[in-house]
């Protein structure tokens, strides 16, 4: 089954453990842009009306989306839109780093980075390796780690490394390479597990990187892994990510498939059971949001319990109160396990 893919789709402390000379790369000027993004024409009782690829909570227990309207912040009663002064590209991705900062990734103008005062923008001209960001992610030493068109781009706080894919391989750019179109192939997904190994899923392969190397992992036939958009951890430390040929888990040893049906987002709740967003046989133009219960997990057919059905669904969270957010192709919705809470302003989409 192939699934739908919505979009075209050193150093003081260097990105790579193994090497730290400078290879070409130079210092990277950020000119900052000091703006008040909170004003009163950006706060609404309504979400983002159009596709939200990107839920998150912060520290404080917002809820942060990255939508094509823009960057939204929902603090439990109202909604903001942090980058309506700021830009209006389409926001992909977002994460909250160790020092509660927030970094942006968009298609098409690159990354932004907001400190709670002003913003930074990273594009091709700072050294980012394309300016497509689908996905960011935060190491264990600080670096940020950016999933872009082409491959990913790694950034210390001073200089960006760049790693480029060729076939089935990544390898770092020796020379200031970036890419100023989108390219046929791209880094999807970067997640660092438990352990400190970074999983990397592009469209051609699913990668590992241990500080050194990025290693192409296959299946069992010796083939590799396509169109991998999703990868998560669970509590027990089993990797659970999606490719084009259906959802996978990883114990440590042995990949299984878990189901035909790949996900465009994998998430575990607080009681263990796993939710994906995904298309399915009997939604063929549509996705689905399931949960499969927990108890179900170890046998060799899963039950999933079918939550909602909607033309998109895209990134999923779960809130304190075990309520599950999730993005769609028109705003955002909260599941409070009886009933689905719509956000958006204009109705009638679905």
């Amino acid at each position: 089954m192939k699934m739908t893919t919505l979009l075209f789709v050193m150093l003081l402390f260097g990105c790579n453990q193994g090497n730290t000379a400078n290879k070409g790369h130079q210092q990277t000027t950020l000119p900052k842009v000091s703006i008040k993004p909170e004003t009163k024409d950006s706060i609404s009782s309504f979400g983002p009306n159009s596709i939200v690829r990107t839920v998150m909570k912060d520290k404080k227990g917002h809820i942060w989306m990255a939508s094509w309207d823009g960057i939204f912040r929902y603090d439990g009663k109202s909604f903001t839109n942090m980058t309506s002064k700021v830009s209006s590209a389409r926001f992909f991705s977002i994460i909250e780093d160790r020092k509660g900062h927030f970094w942006f990734g968009t298609i098409g103008e690159g990354a932004y980075y907001y400190d709670g005062k002003s913003f930074t923008h990273f594009t091709t001209k700072e050294g980012l390796l394309n300016n497509e960001v689908t996905s960011i992610c935060e190491d264990k030493k600080g670096n940020i780690w950016f999933g872009v068109s082409g491959g990913a781009s790694c950034y210390n706080g001073k200089y960006f490394r760049n790693y480029i894919i060729e076939g089935n391989a990544i390898h770092e750019a020796l020379t200031w390479k970036t890419f100023p179109e989108s390219q046929p192939m791209g880094v999807q997904m970067i997640m660092e597990d438990k352990k400190g190994k970074l999983w990397v899923g592009s469209k051609g392969a699913l990668f590992t990187f241990d500080g050194n190397t990025f290693t192409a992992l296959k299946n069992k036939e010796g083939q590799a892994f396509v169109n991998v958009w999703s990868i998560t951890e669970d509590q027990k430390g089993t990797i659970w990510f999606s490719a084009e040929n259906g959802l996978w888990r990883y114990d440590d040893s042995t990949f299984s498939k878990f189901s035909e049906f790949g996900a465009i987002s994998i998430m575990e709740d607080k009681k263990g059971n796993i939710w994906t967003s995904s298309t399915t046989a009997m939604y063929n133009k549509h996705w689905t949001l399931s949960r499969y219960d927990k108890k179900s997990l170890s046998t060799e057919k899963p039950t999933a319990t079918e939550i909602s059905s909607k033309q998109l669904i895209f990134g999923i969270l779960e809130d304190a109160d075990g309520t599950i957010w999730f993005g769609t192709g028109h705003g955002v919705y909260r599941y409070d396990g009886m009933t689905i809470t719509d956000f958006k302003e204009k109705q009638g989409d679905y």
